[in-house]
């Protein structure tokens, strides 16, 4: 595995666990938050695209950030 694969396993590992943690802050299924925040862009701009700052913080601290901005989008939308 190179460092390009090694960095965008790390980015989508992470991903997938912000989505997890803040589908349960929600009381939501992974695939409904996943597919919610696809709907609003914001794995790829949110998650993906500031791992480097987001993946320093606790996972709790994330699920809440990520949640609380999904609903926030989601009602200016």
């Amino acid at each position: 595995m190179n460092h390009t694969d090694n960095d965008t396993y790390r980015r989508i590992h992470f991903a997938v666990m912000a989505i997890e943690s803040g589908a349960r802050k929600l009381g939501i299924s992974g695939k409904e938050m996943h597919d919610r925040l696809q709907k609003q862009g914001l794995i790829h701009r949110r998650l993906i695209k500031r791992y480097d700052d987001l993946h320093t913080q606790s996972l709790d601290w994330v699920a809440d950030d990520i949640s609380e901005t999904l609903l926030n989008w989601e009602a200016e939308a």
